[in-house]
């Protein structure tokens, strides 16, 4: 069964993820889920199993993010409003080196927040500084050595280990998160939402106390799932971005000569502007491609007895959906081992995304903020690139491409010489 799964990547990971809706869509409950209880309450969005309130709240949250602007024009609005603090540091460095980490993680959280929280902070401010070191330090704790030991051997859970750091951190989290939840509480206008937490509050009140699962503590795991997959996954896939085109300047060139002369006079690119820019369509998605920022997705388990290329599953059986094998598989892309974006480009130049490509997953528990995603890194992406040439530092030596693993992929941290193209 393995040397099949390999042999045939995208096909088995992409008709895993696409059996029907009910048969892989579960959540092992193991040693693991105990482990991470200890952590959380267990009420969330990404970690909860297939059933009626998954179905629910998904519902919820897809349709709240719409009415705040997804896919729309408003949250174009949202990320050039951030965008102008990221391009307001960068000119403070042009000339010089900088570390885009940090700048990158503040930007993609501030985005989310304003839907979540209906506020953003500024760089300095203390919250976002904790949110982000939280969210970074959990995302490599809970996926190295200690995890196993914790795992492996249940009675070492509550001995004063490194591990935990990962419990104080979510505590901090979710005390933070119940804080702004107590501050909506207090300010908001019932039946006039300003944001995400609004919504689900107009929710509660709507449902009432009728054992729906619309209850606080969810909201609290809700928000910090919602935070946490918006901040780390695209700051993530930008720095890749960045430090494989400071490397790749001939690549960086074309984007550049691209941008300029389909945008033209036009002060902005809009997210419909990348039906006209194949080859810089094809750098954000081979940018995601390489990153491979979450390689192995969110584990599954079957529902039920189902087959599989001609394999039993049995009901319970973990799923690994291997999203990092079928985006490097050889025979699914010209260069699955570089960075090209001729990978997504057909022989006449045109954009062309292959069935292998998959960093938000697929089927029923694909990416809730897939679009959001999307829309950001082309906006951002452009933007930069129009403004800015980014460079390798000359004094840096060779650049490091291997990720620092953790729940998600992110590289090591580089800095990178910023020069003005425009000023306007």
């Amino acid at each position: 069964m393995l040397r099949s799964c390999k042999q045939e990547g995208k096909c088995c990971c992409r008709q895993c993820c696409d059996k029907p809706a009910t048969d892989i869509a579960g959540l092992l409950k193991s040693k693991n889920e105990e482990c991470l209880k200890q952590g959380t309450t267990r009420q969330c969005v990404i970690l909860v199993d297939y059933g009626s309130s998954w179905r629910d709240h998904r519902r919820f949250a897809l349709m709240t993010l719409r009415n705040f602007g997804l896919g729309k024009q408003s949250m174009e609005e949202r990320i050039y409003g951030e965008l102008s603090y990221v391009i307001a540091e960068l000119d403070q460095s042009v000339g010089k080196s900088m570390s885009p980490q940090t700048m990158f993680h503040n930007a993609a959280s501030n985005i989310i927040c304003t839907v979540l929280f209906g506020a953003r902070y500024e760089y300095n401010d203390e919250a976002l500084k904790i949110f982000i070191k939280l969210y970074t330090e959990n995302a490599k704790i809970t996926n190295g050595p200690w995890a196993m030991v914790y795992d492996t051997f249940p009675m070492v859970r509550s001995w004063p280990l490194p591990f935990q750091r990962a419990f104080e951190n979510a505590a901090i989290a979710q005390k933070m998160s119940m804080d702004l939840i107590n501050h909506h509480k207090k300010t908001r206008i019932p039946g006039q939402p300003r944001d995400f937490i609004d919504c689900y509050l107009d929710e509660m009140d709507k449902r009432g106390e009728d054992g729906s699962t619309f209850v606080e503590p969810q909201l609290m795991m809700y928000i910090l799932d919602l935070h946490f997959a918006g901040t780390d996954t695209t700051s993530n896939t930008l720095l890749t971005a960045f430090l494989y085109l400071s490397t790749h300047p001939d690549i960086q060139e074309k984007c550049y000569q691209e941008i300029e002369e389909v945008l033209e006079d036009k002060d902005q690119a809009c997210f419909e502007d990348r039906h006209r820019m194949p080859y810089t369509q094809a750098v954000v998605h081979e940018s995601q491609r390489i990153a491979n920022t979450v390689p192995l997705s969110v584990f599954h388990c079957t529902t039920k007895d189902t087959e599989l290329l001609g394999y039993h599953i049995p009901k319970g059986t973990l799923i690994v959906p291997n999203l990092g094998s079928a985006m490097r598989e050889e025979g699914q892309w010209k260069f699955p081992h570089e960075f090209n974006p001729s990978n997504f480009l057909n022989e006449q130049g045109e954009f062309e995304k292959p069935e292998a490509f998959m960093p938000f997953s697929v089927g029923p528990r694909v990416c809730l903020g897939e679009g959001l995603a999307r829309m950001e890194l082309f906006l951002i992406m452009v933007t930069l690139l129009r403004r800015f040439k980014f460079a390798w530092p000359e004094d840096a030596g060779d650049p490091d491409f291997t990720p620092v693993f953790g729940v998600t992929l992110t590289p090591k941290p580089y800095s990178m010489t910023v020069t003005l193209r425009r000023t306007e």
